[in-house]
């Protein structure tokens, strides 16, 4: 029997979608991908789509990616980002179409205008089954489009590279490291400016990965508030170089303004980190070992001042932080692994392509 046939949209650049392309080819699917954004991913076949420089972009790309789509011929559609691939995968016709949303695309852009929420609702109205990640992501999918399925399913962790080291790391510097992307929504100037408040008192050293648009202003602040020789900017590095820095680090950081369940809230669980995050129905449902976990705040300094003192309360208390990240470790390696959540969007495939046989 002839493997099945997944084309995904989404961005190949996207460390998520290039972990999923993966999983789904473990599982004997042949994989395609229909893209804007593209980068080599091996094993799977690309349509690579004009660029998109700006949202009003997609409205355009409809024709090209239903073209794309046609000429490969799948046998399920499935869009990561249900207000910018989504919108393109609800214009195929005569397969089944599978939309995951990511967190901002149901969160944040249907509330900017009456337009984007009934472009959305449209989008969600043509699927065949949502996914996400988050409760809050489907209940808004079921406020849209009641009609149409729905599954919680996060992306998970590999447990078996993402673990603790081995041995914990020197009690000094103190270090802190965020895995969140350079763009204004995640707010790692809240987390400089916090490490730097902690820097008055111990020595610290800060560990920024992910790379983004907001470099060249990240490194303005670091070197005003004097944290030039503690600061790394890591940007984009692969899975190893993740594990590395997470392993000789403290504590991990995530405050962005909204977001759904962080892929990298969860890696830090497994790799044995307690985790700091801001206050997002997320956040609290992973993030329940200790209230310390949770940083509030109505406003940035308000913030930056709750989660300078959530830091040394956890610099000062090492026995504290080992009861959360023992707690945390135990819950991913329970709740969180990437393998069993890969195997059960395997099944929903499936049952999609029976249905409609």
């Amino acid at each position: 029997m002839a493997e099945p046939h997944l084309t995904l949209l989404g961005d190949a650049t996207s460390p998520h979608v290039r972990r999923w392309a993966g999983e789904m080819l473990a599982r004997n699917w042949r994989v395609s991908l229909v893209t804007a954004r593209p980068a080599p991913i091996d094993g799977v076949d690309q349509r690579v789509l004009a660029p998109v420089r700006r949202s009003s972009d997609w409205l355009w790309r409809r024709g090209e990616a239903a073209r794309a789509v046609a000429a490969l011929a799948p046998d399920i559609v499935h869009a990561h980002y249900v207000t910018s691939y989504g919108f393109l995968a609800a214009s195929q016709a005569n397969r089944p179409r599978v939309m995951t949303a990511w967190g901002s695309d149901l969160l944040v852009t249907p509330q900017q205008s009456s337009l984007l929420r009934a472009l959305t609702r449209w989008t969600l109205r043509r699927a065949d089954l949502v996914t996400g990640d988050a409760e809050e992501l489907l209940s808004i999918s079921a406020a849209m489009a009641p009609r149409v399925p729905r599954e919680l399913l996060h992306w998970g962790v590999e447990l078996d590279r993402f673990v603790p080291a081995p041995q914990p790391p020197p009690a000094a510097p103190f270090s802190v490291v965020s895995l969140r992307s350079w763009e204004p929504s995640y707010r790692i100037d809240v987390i400089v400016r916090a490490v730097a408040a902690l820097a008055r008192g111990r020595p610290v050293a800060l560990h920024l990965l992910g790379g983004g648009s907001g470099q060249a202003q990240l490194r303005a602040l670091v070197d005003a508030l004097g944290l030039a020789a503690c600061t790394h900017f890591h940007g984009r590095v692969d899975d190893a170089a993740m594990i590395a820095v997470m392993q000789r680090s403290h504590v991990s950081v995530s405050v962005p303004q909204s977001d759904a369940t962080s892929v990298s809230v969860l890696e830090s669980m497994a790799c044995g980190l307690p985790v700091i995050a801001s206050d997002l129905p997320a956040n609290r449902r992973w993030l329940d070992a200790d209230p310390l976990q949770i940083a509030a705040g109505d406003d940035a300094d308000a913030l930056t001042s709750n989660l300078a003192a959530r830091l040394e309360a956890l610099a000062a208390d090492p026995a504290r932080a080992a009861r959360i990240a023992a707690a945390q470790l135990e819950r991913i390696r329970r709740e969180g692994s990437r393998t069993a959540q890969m195997d059960r969007m395997d099944a929903l495939y499936r049952e999609l392509l029976e249905r409609r046989r």
